[in-house]
């Protein structure tokens, strides 16, 4: 995904490791793990910073290295069975405000073309992804626009 728009600056990631099986030392409850999803996620925590805090801060001071290994199902999916996922997809969220940042970055910059074509680069991921939710997490009638996104996003 990083070769979307351009073809410069490569795209470097690190994999985690295979694994199968939660390690040893972090031998939390399931329901423990799941209890503490839903809190964080009633915090205003997202799918992905839910992770990161369970990873560094743990349930009851034992890390969890990995939700879906630990309890089988994705933190989405704990959130959807406890009627606590969010309005919005959470890529689709970022790609919201991203767009509403260089927006109004143009409004005080309109020479400042560079950021013209990330906006243009990041409204046509929005759109892209719009149609891919659409129906499904969002409305059926559903379409992108600065003003309907800036409005949702207070």
């Amino acid at each position: 995904m990083a070769r979307m728009h351009t073809r410069r600056r490569g795209s470097s990631s690190s994999d985690k490791p295979a694994a199968d099986e939660p390690p040893e030392w972090s031998d939390v409850d399931e329901d423990a793990i799941e209890e503490r999803v839903v809190e964080l996620a009633e915090q205003g925590h997202d799918p992905s910073q839910i992770g990161l805090k369970l990873r560094d801060e743990g349930v009851n001071g034992t890390p969890v290295p990995d939700v879906s290994l630990a309890t089988g199902k994705k933190i989405t999916e704990i959130l959807e069975e406890h009627d606590a996922e969010p309005d919005l997809p959470e890529d689709l969220r970022n790609l919201f405000e991203r767009a509403v940042r260089l927006h109004e970055h143009m409004d005080d910059n309109p020479g400042d073309h560079q950021n013209k074509r990330a906006l243009q680069n990041t409204e046509a991921k929005i759109r892209r992804l719009v149609d891919y939710y659409r129906g499904d997490e969002l409305d059926e009638e559903f379409t992108y626009s600065y003003d309907e996104v800036a409005e949702l996003l207070e």
